[in-house]
């Protein structure tokens, strides 16, 4: 397959995966899609690896020039994307011609994944093709797309077709939804003031992006700490000095300094991908069972969706 080529890049596009694991204890953080239930869809919809490389595209995607028909998906929040003019819809499996390939704007949410059948064959680092901002390797010279740019394609099936095709068939809200219209549910630490998280409502500041979303809100009670560096994680809660949390995403440190309040489960992780600046939060706490009961029923589901994605592509090759 050619590559191909980017001829306008979007906000902020990224190469992505599942992200690098095991390496935590050297100070490199995971990296990957911020939503990797949607990265996975996106690669199921295509027969791929659930672990191939997509795009991750935040606010407006990039506009990329095709020297050959391709198979791709676009899975997350509504993207006004265009092949050759055509309008393509999201959630499904799509044939596109060579050409222009456009993903526009954003709207409901602020991200959207991009797969191709045989994934982006850029080099694996670390065990992973993610791209690590913050330490500037991985995807694309470990970096943002920009203009000019080629992105390889892995090898994959010969596709011909003369106009966009897509299926008859789709992923629906009751088998993906990436709002973050309910309550964002989290393990306390034990922290005095991680119950009066639940209590305060929240907004997303704009200083928000890959590496964790500040939130803004009537700030929470500045209690002594220690401040000394403990090991975080992927959603960690963080309590800074002015009583403003931090979540922290997929290009986390390793290791922080500011009291931990908590962690949101895994299970919604996921919607805050979504969580652009504005956007409106509210917080429940729950214990460490009903974090397993809900995280094991998500767990469930992804395996349906899985299951029926697999049937109708066995049906509908």
């Amino acid at each position: 397959m050619k590559p191909w080529q980017v001829i306008a890049p979007g906000a902020l596009t990224t190469v992505q995966d599942r992200g690098r694991e095991g390496w935590r204890h050297v100070g490199v953080s995971r990296a990957g899609a911020l939503d990797l239930d949607a990265a996975a869809l996106a690669n199921r919809l295509l027969g791929n690896d659930s672990d191939a490389a997509v795009l991750e595209l935040t606010l407006q995607g990039p506009t990329l020039k095709l020297a050959q028909p391709a198979r791709i998906a676009i899975v997350g929040a509504a993207v006004a994307a265009t092949s050759n003019g055509h309008p393509l819809p999201g959630q499904r499996p799509l044939t596109v011609p060579a050409g222009e390939l456009k993903l526009g704007g954003i709207r409901e949410g602020v991200r959207a994944w991009l797969s191709v059948a045989g994934g982006f064959d850029l080099p694996v680092i670390l065990g992973s093709r993610s791209t690590d901002l913050r330490g500037g390797f991985g995807g694309k010279e470990g970096r943002a797309l920009r203009a000019g740019d080629l992105l390889p394609l892995g090898k994959s099936p010969p596709t011909i077709t003369a106009a966009p095709q897509k299926t008859a068939w789709w992923i629906g809200a009751d088998d993906y939804d990436c709002g973050i219209a309910h309550p964002l549910r989290y393990v306390s630490s034990g922290h005095p003031a991680a119950a009066a998280l639940a209590e305060r409502a929240w907004s997303v500041s704009a200083d928000a992006n890959r590496q964790g979303i500040r939130l803004r809100g009537q700030p929470l009670p500045n209690i002594p700490h220690h401040n000394v560096s403990e090991p975080v994680a992927v959603g960690c809660i963080q309590l800074p000095a002015d009583g403003q949390p931090i979540i922290l995403l997929a290009d986390a440190q390793t290791v922080g300094g500011y009291a931990r309040l908590g962690y949101v489960i895994a299970a919604d992780l996921p919607r805050l991908a979504q969580a652009g600046p504005g956007a409106v939060l509210a917080f429940a706490a729950v214990g460490i069972d009903e974090a397993r009961r809900i995280n094991l029923q998500h767990r469930h589901r992804q395996a349906r969706t899985a299951l029926a994605i697999d049937r109708q592509l066995a049906r509908h090759p």
